[in-house]
């Protein structure tokens, strides 16, 4: 504890977790008094100026954000022996690698949590790209936090990180990102759909025992379907994990609120619904008889029935001798069906 005597207003109380990174502590902000988590940058790593500006990036970032299902970032500063500290909403709980297997109601009910706040962050610019158990606490009282956007990136950068590096949790990244390629928001959906699957199931999507491994399954294998390991699992359910587990992004749910919806397609969620991200207002619906009664204009003047003679009057439209004209409709909806049918039977 020595070594966080000067962080000031925040008095530590006791360690929460260890991390690659960092160490997190339990701390009391004495000036607000409310408990916080301070992350703290380790010590063999402050001479890493890559991992320093990594580290008080995550601040930055997580700063933008504002949602009910995000940890809060409050402060960031460094302690008298330079290293780097961020100061963090306190998550009383557990996270999601705590859980083992959940039942697919519970797992929905988590999941639509998780799809709100990646939806808010992608709708910031940033993409999570850590997305994990670990880093999905669960308060005591059921509300899930998205925490740790200590490698989050901007959705207009390019690359993960140079070629052949990879941050984040093996078992959950998407293929493009293990194989440092362009990551986008669908890689955060792929990595959902990952902890979702292993939170049904009670194993990830792959099993394997090297990174050159993940990536051959990755590339070439199937992940079993979920309701072979779980025929518990509802079809709905089941569906909209596969499709989030797409090898392809383009293939994948277009949005964190596509998932949630699709997930939420059994009704038994009660938690609401992230919105869509922002797009074009539809085009209004017209009614099917005036839609209809285009086509059958459209296909009347393709066939000559409407057409001008070579003197330049018009032909009368009327059925040619022998042939009975379209039956009597009593609605335009009906007419058209009519129309449509005669032209059918008479334009061989």
């Amino acid at each position: 504890m020595n070594e966080l005597r000067s962080l000031g207003r925040y008095r530590v109380e006791r360690t929460l977790g260890h991390g690659g990174m960092a160490v997190v502590y339990l701390a009391s902000d004495d000036e607000l008094r409310r408990p916080v988590a301070v992350k703290v940058l380790a010590r063999q790593l402050i001479g890493d100026e890559s991992v320093r500006a990594r580290f008080l990036r995550e601040a930055r970032l997580a700063a933008r954000l504002s949602h009910p299902n995000i940890v809060r970032v409050y402060d960031a500063g460094t302690t008298d022996d330079e290293q780097p500290f961020i100061v963090m909403e306190y998550v009383p709980g557990r996270t999601l690698a705590d859980l083992g297997t959940v039942s697919p109601q519970e797992t929905v009910q988590l999941a639509l949590q998780a799809c709100a706040g990646l939806q808010h962050a992608h709708d910031e610019g940033l993409v999570h790209r850590d997305v994990k158990p670990a880093n999905l606490l669960l308060r005591e009282d059921g509300v899930l936090k998205i925490a740790d956007f200590g490698i989050a990136r901007t959705v207009d950068a390019t690359r993960l990180t140079q070629v052949g590096t990879v941050l984040g949790t093996a078992a959950y990244l998407a293929p493009e990102q293990a194989a440092g390629d362009e990551v986008t928001t669908a890689a955060d959906i792929y990595s959902l759909g990952a902890v979702l699957y292993e939170l049904l199931t009670g194993r990830p999507p792959y099993q394997f025992d090297s990174l050159a491994e993940l990536a051959s399954k990755q590339h070439d294998g199937v992940i079993t379907p979920l309701r072979d390991l779980q025929p518990d699992v509802p079809v709905p359910i089941e569906a909209a994990v596969m499709h989030a587990l797409a090898r392809d992004p383009r293939f994948r749910p277009a949005s964190a609120s596509d998932l949630a919806r699709e997930l939420d397609a059994n009704e038994v969620a009660t938690k609401p619904l992230p919105p869509r991200p922002a797009q074009r207002p539809p085009r209004p619906r017209r009614w099917p008889w005036i839609a209809a009664a285009a086509a059958v204009a459209g296909l009347a003047a393709t066939l000559g029935l409407l057409r001008l003679g070579g003197s330049g009057s018009k032909v009368p439209t009327v059925p040619p001798a022998g042939v009975s004209p379209p039956a009597p409709a009593a609605t335009p909806a009906q007419e058209a069906r009519n129309l449509s049918a005669w032209l059918r039977a008479h334009s061989r």
